[in-house]
């Protein structure tokens, strides 16, 4: 047992990767917790494809992926909270039309861009033991900007996620919050790339934090409990990836899958066995349960 913890962490190229993996797990799961507590799950489906024509633009420009990337989601997320604001049309609808652009463009644009199919693969699927110590440094500056953005915001994101009207009410800048919070994704989304890769960074985002929701009642427990969600399962996954020579991002939104789905029978309160206990006070779902959870959440 003690070997198959250890033996990992004789590699250089592992050690790099448990870092990488653990610390977007940390980051994704803080990010996370005010993405479901908005039930925006769907900003992330996008941004993370949005990226997408990014990456293709710094290929055939020959500037850096990462950072094509980066601007291509973040000018996304923008368009989104602007034609947000417009209330005739709902949050989900603008995500969608923003979401098929983007990624309409960046098949157009890879299209005129022959040779790019191996930059595509690690892009889609994530490199994760092909991380150098620059990305990590990268990695650990962005994350610790985020989680020092999510604590200094956290108050207004709350507020602004329960109940958006009563926040204008109370002098509260939604729309800027709104901006603060989808570039706070698209970062949080960016910097997981190299870990799971475009196609399932959604569920590092959303999964643990589903988790968290489903365990507590309580945003600030949710709050801890998703970043070590997404921690563990990250190291988990890396260790079966290193034991049966499978794929690492996968095996991570795997074991991420799984603890979700355990959370699903079994929460204390709110997993399907605890609908079948006779004479629980305690538990209850739906309205009430929501309420309750709103009620604990506000700042």
């Amino acid at each position: 047992m003690i070997d198959f913890l250890l033996a990992p962490w004789e590699h250089e190229f592992m050690r790099r990767a448990f870092l990488v993996a653990m610390m977007s797990g940390v980051v994704c799961g803080v990010i996370g917790s005010h993405v479901v507590l908005r039930g925006m799950a769907f900003i992330g489906d996008a941004v993370s494809h949005s990226v997408f024509p990014g990456v293709a633009i710094a290929f055939v420009f020959r500037f850096d992926l990462a950072l094509g990337g980066a601007i291509a989601g973040l000018l996304t997320a923008l368009s989104v909270a602007v034609f947000a604001q417009n209330k005739r049309l709902k949050e989900d609808t603008v995500i969608g039309v923003f979401f098929a652009a983007a990624f309409g463009l960046g098949i157009v644009i890879l299209s005129s861009a022959p040779g790019y199919s191996g930059s595509l693969e690690s892009f889609l699927f994530g490199q994760i033991l092909g991380i150098s110590d620059g990305d990590v440094r990268v990695v650990a500056i962005a994350g610790a900007v985020l989680l020092v953005a999510a604590a200094v915001l956290h108050k207004e994101l709350v507020t602004v996620s329960l109940d958006r009207e009563t926040a204008r009410a109370l002098g509260v800048r939604v729309f800027g919050f709104d901006i603060a919070l989808y570039t706070m994704v698209t970062v949080a989304i960016v910097i997981s790339l190299q870990a799971v890769g475009n196609i399932l960074v959604l569920a590092l985002l959303i999964t643990p934090a589903a988790c968290a929701r489903l365990l507590t009642d309580r945003l600030g427990v949710m709050m801890v409990l998703a970043p070590v969600i997404g921690m563990l399962s990250a190291a988990v996954g890396l260790y079966l990836s290193y034991s049966l020579n499978l794929a690492a991002g996968g095996l991570i939104v795997l074991v991420a899958t799984a603890v979700f789905l355990v959370c699903w029978v079994f929460a204390p309160r709110h997993g399907v066995l605890a609908r079948f206990r006779p004479g629980d006070a305690r538990g209850g779902t739906g309205v009430g349960a929501e309420r309750r959870f709103r009620r604990a959440s506000r700042p």
